[in-house]
């Protein structure tokens, strides 16, 4: 069904959307879809910074005593 929109089909629904909603509404809304992207990626980051820091402090020394005992 969306198979077949097409340049000119995307270009008129753009046109009807900025008609609708203004050209203010739209920018400021984009602004707001920036800042959630950029939440949701430093959200990411700090998840995987967050795994990897409990990964390191799980990690244990796996060293038999004998050999700790030589060193």
């Amino acid at each position: 069904m969306l198979n077949n929109i097409g340049l000119p089909g995307l270009l008129l629904i753009a046109v009807v959307v900025l008609v609708l909603f203004g050209r203010g509404k739209i920018s400021s809304l984009m602004g707001e879809v920036g800042k959630g992207i950029t939440a949701f990626k430093k959200g990411v980051d700090d998840g995987k910074k967050e795994v990897e820091d409990s990964a390191a402090t799980t990690a244990r020394d796996v060293t038999p005593e004998e050999e700790k005992d030589k060193a």
